[in-house]
């Protein structure tokens, strides 16, 4: 199946939408029409020739979700160098070390991380930027002259203004290097995944021909921008097929969010279990517990009522123009993902990772398959490595346009990850049922041995023990051969009541055997320890498993 380049989409939409909403803050610094959008490409065009940055040069970009870290992205692909994709929650020696490893002569840098760095530890830099405002924040000589010319060579190269017939977006090099992603993974170990514009033009396609947008929809950007999952279905694929994009420019609290949802009432929401998690559990959980609300809740014809209202509440929460929502990066707990599926939600579970740019699998929520995270795209295909594919776990591997070329400088990790015959090892498992949908029961390196060689998944029980009273999240580890959890309490007045009159280790033991009730004795967790924090986790939301033991 030929692939139709992202910027021939793009192309396409700034035709159509010439003076119509792109990419805006939330909070107003910065708004482009596809116009503007176009003009300032077009800028950094210039400004890039004058500082002498060739084809095929690295560009690297780190800072908060913006409009501007959009617009650059687009400008540095059309230019035909390489985006280097640098999460700005990396230590600063961390950002020194990947600045290095990718050879980038230009960074972007938003405030948090101008504040934090010192230029002087990156050598290999023609300049640093600050991509709020463009201006510089340090550069050697030469640069700095050469960039005190470009208003006026701007100017020299179109004296009248940018017109539409300006732009001519490349679409003739699919298979040149568009990205070095730089993300932080539960190994700890960050790697560059070398994305082409194939395996972006995979994913957009796709999602285009899938979910194509209505006139007017409109998206909040609250992923990391950084991260594969943000920047490909927060971003790029819907400024492609001309959806109006908000970036949340602050951290996303429930507070914050709220009232984003409230503002912007976006047509989709892309998010990790976490954030719908806490929502259904302190929105949704109090009010259907209680003896009443159950008997209701699975009474025939009155549950209807009950049931209606929580939906209802939800598409009031996410802005009232939600028609999907689509949850990925993690598994979803349980018995929120039940709750969900009781009201008939307009959800579904994603399956990606960032060497497919991100996207393997996914289903229409209206054909999507309870506890399952859909079927592989025509653009990736999936197989199981196991005997029996339909009952017996195997490691889920992956083969199409959207699989990386590779870690870049890193021929070990990449050797390592593809098999003989050319597919990609994800290092999840799971099967494939019969019409082709895709269910997960862990990572490889996190399972378990039990004691008669039984395979033993610490996120199915971890899914579980979440489900119980006061558990905010939990880790479920193996030490001297027996299984423990590791449990974040909730200690908020909500947690405070469901307590009573125990105490926090008590009502953990009584979790603890509940939990046992429906285990084999092999796979029983033997205690549970309260952590007096939060899980460190990565930019989607996992937690970093390799920090507890």
């Amino acid at each position: 199946m030929a692939t139709k380049h992202y910027f021939s989409y793009l192309q396409e939409t700034m035709a159509r939408r010439w003076d119509k909403l792109a990419l805006s803050d939330l909070d107003g610094a910065n708004t482009y029409t596809y116009a503007d959008l176009a003009a300032a490409i077009k800028k950094l065009h210039v400004t890039w020739k004058e500082l002498g940055i060739k084809e095929g040069d690295k560009i690297a970009l780190c800072g908060r979700n913006c409009a501007n870290w959009g617009l650059l992205f687009l400008a540095v692909e059309s230019y035909k160098a390489v985006v280097v994709s640098i999460l700005p929650d990396f230590t600063a020696e961390g950002i020194y070390s990947l600045v290095d490893h990718s050879e980038a002569v230009l960074l972007y840098v938003g405030p948090n991380v101008k504040k934090k760095i010192d230029t002087t530890q990156m050598k290999g830099l023609k300049a640093t930027v600050f991509m709020d405002d463009f201006t510089l924040v340090s550069a050697d000589a030469k640069t700095e002259k050469a960039y005190a010319g470009v208003e006026a060579a701007f100017g020299k190269a179109y004296p009248k203004g940018v017109k539409i017939t300006d732009i001519q977006l490349p679409a003739d090099n699919l298979d040149e290097l568009a990205v070095i992603n730089y993300t932080s993974g539960s190994t700890g170990n960050p790697k560059g995944v070398m994305l082409t514009h194939l395996n972006l033009s995979g994913n957009v396609e796709f999602a285009c021909q899938r979910i194509p947008h209505k006139p007017g929809d409109k998206v909040l950007s609250m992923l990391p921008i950084a991260h594969m999952f943000g920047l490909m279905f927060e971003f790029l694929y819907q400024v492609c097929d001309g959806a109006e994009t908000y970036f949340l420019t602050q951290a996303p609290t429930p507070t914050v969010l709220m009232k984003a949802f409230a503002q912007v009432k976006p047509f989709m929401i892309l998010t990790v279990p976490l954030v719908v998690e806490k929502i259904i559990k302190k929105g949704v959980l109090p009010k259907i517990s209680s003896p009443i609300a159950r008997l209701l809740w699975k009474t025939p014809g009155l549950n209807r009522i009950i049931r209606g209202k929580v939906k209802a509440g939800l598409d009031k929460t996410f802005g009232g123009e939600l028609r999907y929502l689509i949850i990925g990066g993690a598994a979803l707990n349980g018995e929120v993902e039940q709750v969900l599926h009781d009201i008939n939600y307009q959800y579904c579970v994603g399956y990606g990772m960032t060497e497919c740019a991100p996207l393997i699998s996914y289903e229409d929520w209206w054909a999507y398959k309870f506890h399952s995270c859909g079927k592989d795209l025509p653009q990736c295909h999936v197989r199981i490595d196991s005997e029996d594919p339909c009952n017996k776990d195997g490691e889920i591997q992956v083969k199409g346009i959207n699989v990386m070329k590779g870690y870049y400088k890193n021929e070990e990790a990449t050797s390592a990850v593809f098999t003989e015959d050319g597919w990609m090892r994800t290092g999840d498992l799971g099967v494939l049922d019969k019409e082709g949908n895709i269910y997960i029961h862990g990572r490889s390196k996190n399972m378990i041995l039990g004691p008669s060689g039984q395979n033993i998944y610490p996120e199915e029980l971890e899914d579980k023990l979440n489900s119980m009273p006061c558990v905010v999240e939990s880790i479920v580890l193996e030490r001297e051969g027996k299984l423990v959890g590791l449990v974040f309490p909730d200690t908020s007045a909500e947690g405070k009541k469901l307590l009573g009159t125990r105490t926090l280790t008590q009502l953990m033991e009584e979790n603890r055997k509940n939990v046992n009730k429906d285990l084999p004795q092999y796979s029983q967790i033997s205690s549970i320890e309260l952590v007096a924090s939060e899980f460190e986790k990565t930019p989607k939301r996992s937690i970093k498993r390799y920090l507890y033991k």
